[in-house]
């Protein structure tokens, strides 16, 4: 299959070492594409999380891949999000093309875009931090049974159905978070100069103009790879949000025979490193 050449990606909330987590999906679109940057756009492993008997192939396959990038060129970009917070100890660590900061700013073709996790407009993280990991663990389970439940329904010939979307649009207090996330984040933009903003945290694709009395930008949302598997790519002056299908990508055969490269000790290896960080 043909790689398509992107200019930059920017995924976000992976959620790697959760049940929820769509890794081989994921790797099927990174193996689609040569890109000339990556940006990780926070919530990539998820540590809060971490559990040392659960961290499949398909998840060091993506981690692998990732560093294989950086290896032949790709400039990598991890900004640390509310899930992986343990490595802000590390930020601005650089190792070759592989870099860990909080947040960046980018100029692209002329235009300044602005690029960080979101969890810092999170009151329940900054103010009860138990409370969000909880809610965390209880969005993991609900998507795993939400797995389970599609499954059943793809079986039986009839459409798959998204429990955590019908529950967030149902909800007014949900709808309204984000769309409060959405323009607190461009007006932050617009006071700032920025032409582009680009956030994750709150697994909701987005691209949309924001104007204001003062001016305007672009607000932009990676989405996840829980549910929606959602990435951004910029390339050749434009923005555009991707939504992951299975057809139009490598093959299963190719991931199976990417997870073949995978042996035992380099799990135990990645799994004794993530427990050295929670520890820390």
């Amino acid at each position: 299959m043909k790689k398509r050449i992107v200019d930059l990606v920017v995924i976000s909330d992976v959620h790697l070492g959760t049940y929820g987590c769509q890794a081989k999906e994921l790797l099927q679109y990174l193996n689609s594409i040569k890109p000339k940057k990556i940006i990780l756009n926070g919530d990539i492993i998820d540590i809060w999380q971490f559990r040392k008997r659960y961290f499949p192939k398909s998840h060091l396959k993506v981690i692998k891949k990732i560093i294989s990038f950086a290896a032949k060129g790709t400039e990598v970009i991890y900004i640390t999000g509310n899930h992986d917070e343990m490595l802000r100890k590390f930020s601005d660590t650089q190792i070759g093309d592989f870099k860990l900061v909080d947040k960046l700013v980018l100029k692209l073709d002329g235009k300044k875009a602005w690029f960080f996790h979101g969890d810092v407009f999170d009151a329940s993280i900054q103010n009860a931090k138990w409370l969000a990991k909880l809610g965390g663990w209880g969005y993991d389970m609900l998507i795993v049974c939400n797995q389970v439940m599609n499954w059943v329904l793809i079986r039986l010939g009839k459409e798959k159905f998204s429990l955590s979307k019908t529950i967030k649009n149902s909800v007014k207090k949900a709808v309204k978070y984000i769309s409060d996330f959405e323009d607190v984040a461009a007006e932050l933009a617009i006071e700032n100069n920025y032409q582009y903003v680009v956030c994750g945290h709150i697994h909701q694709p987005q691209m949309r103009k924001f104007t204001s009395k003062k001016g305007s930008c672009v607000y932009l949302n990676s989405g996840d790879w829980i549910e929606n598997l959602t990435s951004l790519e910029y390339h050749d002056k434009k923005w555009k949000l991707v939504h992951y299908q299975e057809e139009q990508f490598a093959t299963k055969t190719d991931v199976q025979d990417d997870l073949k490269d995978i042996d035992h000790l380099e799990s135990e290896i990645l799994v004794a490193t993530i427990q050295q960080i929670v520890k820390d």
